[in-house]
């Protein structure tokens, strides 16, 4: 386990820095960034050769990313055009972030992994497909059609909860809002989980289990339900970093200061360094989520060692 667990963080370091080159080569191609900060009006020629000098932007874009990484192990990110460290834009939005992504993934394993063995268990049955309809509308419906209706029902005309989430944003504020971002992964985790469980249970470790005469909660929860959520787990841990990268729609209708309203504010404003360095950090969340899940594989299933 120690030799894999190495191998892997080894072959994360390429991986990492090919995607922060290629976000870094993206980013420079958006637009002159100087010419947002003269605001309407053009920067004259001496102001804007002195800005590009300031922030770097006067050197080849090489040079600039070799700079730019040098800093990042430093723990450098880089200063934002208003002069604001991109670190303290971080140390505000990631925790934000953080406890709405915690609130959406639990409700993709509590009610998503629920629904898919209820639903699993009982396949074509009347409640297998409701759920099924159900799940099918929820993936179709975009999200901030959901978010802006539940934003009207619930915070407007009903009046439980607030329309916008406080600045300090709890954990109760963002149990819509989690809602709302988890709602197609949710969607998506049913239907998987239902489809595996469905799979499995005519397996014959399942049959075995049965034939040998243990309670069908044992049957269920350690043999079939581990076996089973395997590929949920994929999905899952796959499903942390776009969650926390993709929550730009559901940060914008509730007014959430995290990190999709920062990746929102530093497109809209073409400020480079403050995009580069939440997306960069965001790789890494999706690296350290893809080696945890590889990980937990062989929790669920014993017999899968690593070497």
């Amino acid at each position: 386990m120690g030799r894999y667990v190495v191998r892997r963080l080894l072959q994360m370091i390429p991986v990492f820095i090919g995607a922060t080159l290629l976000i870094f080569l993206m980013v420079n191609v958006m637009g002159d960034p100087i010419a947002g900060l003269c605001g309407e009006r053009a920067c004259d020629p001496a102001t804007a050769a002195q800005l590009k000098k300031e922030f770097g932007l006067d050197k080849p874009v090489w040079q600039q990313y070799l700079t730019y990484m040098g800093n990042v192990f430093t723990g450098d990110f880089g200063t934002a055009f208003n002069g604001q460290p991109v670190t303290e834009l971080m140390s505000t939005a990631f925790p934000v972030t953080i406890r709405l992504t915690v609130v959406a993934i639990l409700f993709e394993i509590v009610i998503g992994i629920t629904l898919g063995v209820v639903t699993g268990l009982r396949r074509g049955r009347p409640v297998d497909t409701g759920v099924l309809l159900a799940t099918l509308v929820v993936i179709s419906v975009p999200t901030f059609v959901t978010g802006l209706l539940l934003q009207l029902l619930l915070g407007v005309q009903w009046g439980w909860i607030k329309p916008s989430v406080s600045p300090d944003a709890t954990f109760g504020e963002l149990i819509v809002p989690g809602l709302v971002l988890a709602s197609v992964s949710l969607a998506y985790v049913t239907r998987l989980t239902r489809t595996s469980i469905a799979e499995n249970k005519r397996s014959d470790y399942v049959r075995t289990a049965v034939a040998k005469g243990l309670p069908r909660h044992r049957v269920i929860t350690r043999h079939l339900l581990r076996n089973s959520l395997i590929p949920v787990v994929t999905f899952i841990g796959t499903d942390i970093g776009a969650l926390m990268g993709g929550a730009i729609v559901t940060e914008r209708i509730f007014n959430i200061h995290g990190v999709g309203y920062q990746l929102y504010q530093g497109i809209l404003r073409q400020n480079t360094q403050t995009v580069v360095g939440f997306v960069t950090v965001l790789v890494l969340v999706f690296l350290v989520a893809n080696l945890l899940v590889d990980l937990l594989y062989a929790v669920l299933d014993p017999r899968i060692r690593y070497a």
